[in-house]
């Protein structure tokens, strides 16, 4: 007999508001959101969602919605979906859960994304202090490839996947996040050299009733009020998988997620059509609404099976996928190295942030020659499908990171030749990506030696 149908479990309507979905999202993880839908093992289903900002960046000719766009929102998942055996019996804590891409795309009608950085005063980007202003480019899919009216004479093919696939922390789970990333906010500033470089980024992002939505659970009662105050944002990856942003968990891949609360409470969302290794401008992919087709295997007992904890407690342990059989094939790259001295010429210890951020910096001023500004290349390297590596992490002092370009995806030879750089007016790529002013006050970096 062949597969029925994937059964809709999370319908998204494009014309509808986040809150107006008939299954409503929610934004924080927290165990006692409640479940929205039910699965069986081994069922094939579809989950549908919004793009991560709930329709609020447009396909319009203005970056200021980037600018102003409040963050507090974001991401908006759907789910949580409770996860049940063929019996009827849920998953439970100590459990692993299997999840298994099948197919995923853009939802119909909706055959388009963005990229942007975000003003520095509303969050920036991995290299916030260079380009400080509010940047977005559009693009638009024919088939598995993208291109942007905003990035001209570039073209690739997309490798799909959900920014965030996740399982609800348990209570305890939640307690250890919350009091680490508090520590952070609190003090990372005095104790975190790295803070020196990477400046102005927020620390971390701790739980806040504003923006929150909790699905099912309805605003301004004393329970929302209560989980609002301790549920966890869902900026980063952490234990439970979530916004991990790994470009390579596409169709055909599995993950296999711990399971900390009964039913384990699976959610997604973050939809991309393409991303580069560390999605560098923050909001970096080819964001998008879409859809996942998925079948989940419960695996009783994996967690201390499979998972070794490393930390203080078994519930600090980590996800482990498979990648799928589809990727795009590339043969030729450019490759960029970077090492862990920052643009000021100080020397950083073994550290491969500033190692990749001179990697990313080296490839931009690199690929502006080519007739580009530098806010395309930004926004490019952080959505096309660039790899990134630690390649050296022992050599002290300094840690190597490289970044690789597929060279196809550009319409022009963008390697190094004898007969140097094309100049004139006929390499400028017009028009440029949409941009905003920068009316901050923070510092900005400038480097002496690049072009300008």
């Amino acid at each position: 007999m062949p597969p029925s149908t994937p059964r809709i479990v999370v319908p998204i309507e494009l014309k509808k508001k986040p809150w107006e979905q008939k299954l409503l999202l929610h934004n924080r993880w927290h165990p006692e959101i409640p479940p929205v839908a039910e699965v069986k093992d081994g069922e094939l289903f579809r989950v549908e969602m919004v793009d991560w900002t709930g329709g609020s960046i447009k396909d319009d000719d203005s970056a200021l919605d980037v600018k102003t766009v409040d963050l507090s929102v974001v991401h908006y998942l759907s789910g949580p979906i409770r996860v049940l055996d063929k019996e009827g019996i849920p998953a439970m804590p100590g459990d692993l859960l299997m999840v298994e891409i099948c197919n995923l795309g853009p939802l119909p009608g909706d055959e388009w994304g963005f990229t942007a950085t975000f003003d520095r005063e509303n969050g920036g980007g991995f290299l916030t202090d260079h380009f400080p202003s509010a940047t977005k480019a559009i693009w638009y899919f024919e088939g598995i490839y993208a291109y942007s009216p905003h990035i001209p004479g570039v073209r690739f093919p997309g490798l799909t996947h959900p920014g965030i696939v996740g399982t609800a922390p348990s209570m305890e789970l939640l307690k250890i996040w919350n009091e680490r990333e508090r520590d952070v906010e609190e003090n990372g500033l005095k104790s975190l050299k790295l803070c020196e470089v990477l400046h102005s980024r927020p620390l971390a992002n701790l739980p806040s009733t504003k923006g929150c939505h909790l699905g099912k659970i309805q605003k301004g009662t004393p329970e929302w009020e209560r989980i609002a105050k301790e549920a966890a944002r869902t900026i980063p990856g952490r234990e439970n998988g979530g916004n991990c942003d790994i470009k390579n968990l596409s169709r055909g891949s599995k993950v296999y997620l711990p399971v900390f609360v009964e039913g384990a409470n699976l959610s997604t969302g973050d939809m991309h059509f393409s991303q580069g290794d560390g999605e560098v401008s923050f909001c970096g992919a080819i964001e998008m609404s879409g859809f996942l087709e998925l079948k989940c295997e419960i695996i009783r007992g994996g967690m201390k099976e499979y998972l070794t904890p490393m930390g203080p407690t078994p519930l600090h342990v980590n996800p482990i996928f498979e990648i799928g059989p589809t990727e795009p094939r590339f043969s030729e790259w450019l490759v960029f190295e970077g090492i862990s001295v920052d643009e000021s010429g100080r020397q950083h210890y073994l550290d491969a942030s500033i190692a990749y951020k001179r990697a990313v910096l080296n490839a931009i001023d690199y690929l502006s020659k080519f007739g580009y500004s530098k806010e395309q290349m930004y926004l490019l390297l952080s959505c096309c499908p660039c790899e990134g590596r630690i390649s050296g992490i022992v050599d002290a002092p300094n840690a190597v990171a490289t970044l690789a370009i597929p060279t196809a995806i550009f319409d022009q030879d963008i390697r190094p030749k004898a007969s140097k750089v094309p100049v004139g007016p006929r390499v400028v790529r017009k028009p440029d990506v949409l941009k905003c002013t920068y009316d901050g006050n923070l510092p900005i970096t400038k480097n002496p030696s690049a072009m300008s």
